[in-house]
């Protein structure tokens, strides 16, 4: 009965040690043939709309994978903040401060139209994408 156990057991044993060595050959196959990202694989417009409502446009090709990634190679466009647990809350643009304090006034960021559903930490950069920092003034 022994004879029989131990050789069950060692099947058992090369058969993982088939299974891992399977598996490490897939990863080394993937890593070899998987597509490589492009440099400036994505165009995308940021634009930053002013208190004064002036428009200013910033054209870019990127690899970014979130807004703030795009928004730091933008050349021409500064930005700073507060950081926090969510990420930076944008409070100033181009020099020009919005602060919701004195005058209700925010940074909105606006993705195709549509508002943002994260903060620039974490929004998605896709290819064609048109972003807009809009200076508002909420009520």
């Amino acid at each position: 009965m022994n004879s029989k156990s131990g050789n069950g057991n060692r099947k058992i044993v090369i058969g993982i040690i088939g299974l891992v060595v399977l598996i490490g050959l897939f990863v080394i196959v993937y890593n070899v043939f998987r597509e490589k990202p492009v440099e400036g694989s994505k165009s995308i417009t940021i634009e930053v709309v002013n208190r004064a409502e002036e428009k200013t446009s910033y054209e870019l090709k990127t690899d970014a994978e979130y807004l703030r990634q795009a928004m730091e190679e933008a050349e021409g466009l500064t930005f700073s903040g507060a950081e926090s647990e969510y990420g930076m809350m944008v409070e100033t643009v181009n020099d020009e401060t919005a602060d919701y304090n004195v005058d209700g006034a925010y940074w909105g960021f606006f993705v195709n139209g549509e508002y943002c559903n994260y903060g620039i930490d974490t929004q998605p950069v896709e290819d064609g994408d048109v972003f807009s920092i809009v200076y508002t003034i909420g009520e």
